[in-house]
């Protein structure tokens, strides 16, 4: 039913800065709450950053004063601009879209901070 597909990973150098994308398809995407995780190796997957359907955002306080996320709901997209990026924000990013009883994950993008 909803597919998400993320873009904009990569290798960077620490300090560096990225801006992620996640296009969603379907009719009601105004109405999901939009959450970026991430999940390096031997950890559990953690919350990056969140926007809910009316704009309130959340951060994990790792990420906080130097990531924003955002979303157009005209083009379907929700953002997570990165800066000031270090190596331990190296991990596979996953983006979610929640309502409700629903809930989608894309596939991942993975982000390489090297120092």
């Amino acid at each position: 039913q909803v597919q998400l597909v993320e873009s904009g990973g990569g290798l960077v150098q620490a300090g560096g800065s990225l801006r992620l994308s996640c296009a969603a398809s379907g009719p009601i995407f105004r109405l999901f709450r939009m959450g970026w995780y991430r999940q390096a190796p031997g950890k559990q997957r953690e919350l990056v950053a969140s926007v809910t359907n009316g704009g309130n955002t959340n951060y994990a306080d790792s990420v906080k004063g130097r990531s924003t996320i955002s979303r157009d709901n005209a083009k379907n997209t929700v953002y997570l601009q990165m800066n000031s990026l270090k190596p331990e924000d190296t991990a596979v990013y996953y983006c979610n879209a929640n309502w409700g009883i629903n809930n989608y994950w894309g596939q991942g993008t993975q982000v390489t901070v090297s120092s």
